[in-house]
């Protein structure tokens, strides 16, 4: 496994993590098949775990929770997020300071922990005053329930006016932001996140790398009922095209030279990118994240990289 900075700060994670979205408490209920999951990412050098609240509304929580407990705390880099509402409630959701102060006890207490690692602001929220937000996490660093915060699909513009007001007032600043990012949507990393991370030393922890199976080739001939991108609206309404599985067709030429899978292939090319510290891989089995990891044997030369790229453009 390799491992890389989160942008300037101090802290160190596997290029590969482990997330929970669409998988744990949805697509994998099984708590064997779970634990065997979090294991072999585990062994096989995996020290990022990214889980959020709203993932099943708390239930990824919970089930990755119960297995991380059975590890050495100091070994894993275990994440939340904050924003999308849990109830009915008015005021649970969204990035205000009570919505802030109240969901983080309840991370803690479904995740067994008594700190997270890195605590997202898993969305901007215009409805609240920046500067709240930004008090209530760096308090939460503060009362040592966090040590690190990030931001997640901001644009530059927000994480520059959150360093400015951070830098105003003496608060503890973002040290990275969790974009969508992939072989089929690279504009709000390319032109959103590259910013940031020029400007303010920021790490970029992306999720999607995938795109939910299209970039791996499975969908090449319709969606079957059940599967991840059946049950995601959004990237299958917006990203399923022809224009785009034609792309994912011809890719396939690429990786069958280089002996690899699409899926190999496309981690291996986020890999490539010096400014990603770590790419967020989804499994519902042991054996798809031991496949997925072959990725780390793979180096594409600066010819390839450019060939793949051309072809999704």
């Amino acid at each position: 496994m390799e491992y890389r900075r989160v942008g300037r700060s101090g802290l160190k994670v596997s290029v590969f993590g482990l997330g929970g979205w669409l998988t744990f408490g949805e697509s994998v209920k099984d708590k064997k098949i779970i634990n065997r999951i979090i294991k072999t990412a585990y062994e096989k050098g995996i020290n990022y775990f990214d889980i959020a609240d709203v993932y099943a509304l708390g239930e990824a929580e919970k089930l990755m929770g119960e297995v991380l407990r059975e590890y050495p705390r100091h070994r894993l880099v275990i994440t939340s997020k904050v924003f999308w509402p849990m109830s009915d409630d008015i005021n649970d959701r969204g990035l205000s300071r009570k919505h802030i102060f109240e969901s983080i006890d309840k991370s803690l207490k479904r995740i067994g922990t008594d700190y997270i690692d890195i605590y997202y602001c898993h969305r901007f929220d215009p409805e609240v005053p920046l500067e709240e937000t930004l008090r209530a996490m760096s308090d939460l660093v503060h009362h040592g329930k966090i040590l690190y915060w990030g931001t997640s699909m901001w644009s530059h513009a927000q994480i520059l006016e959150a360093m400015m007001l951070c830098e105003r007032y003496g608060l503890y600043k973002p040290i990275v932001e969790q974009p969508v990012y992939n072989l089929i949507i690279r504009e709000h990393f390319e032109k959103e996140v590259k910013p940031s991370i020029e400007k303010f030393g920021i790490g970029a922890i992306v999720f999607s790398p995938l795109l939910s199976g299209i970039l791996t080739g499975k969908y090449d001939e319709g969606i079957p009922p059940g599967s991840r991108l059946g049950k995601s609206d959004v990237i299958r309404e917006r990203h399923y095209t022809k224009e785009n599985i034609e792309k994912v067709r011809k890719f396939k030429n690429i990786a069958d030279r280089i002996g690899y899978s699409r899926a190999q292939v496309a981690l291996a090319w986020l890999k490539s990118k010096p400014e990603v510290s770590s790419i967020i891989l989804g499994a519902t089995k042991p054996q798809q994240l031991e496949e997925n990891l072959r990725a780390l044997e793979i180096e594409l030369t600066q010819d390839l990289i450019n060939e793949i790229e051309n072809i999704f453009v």
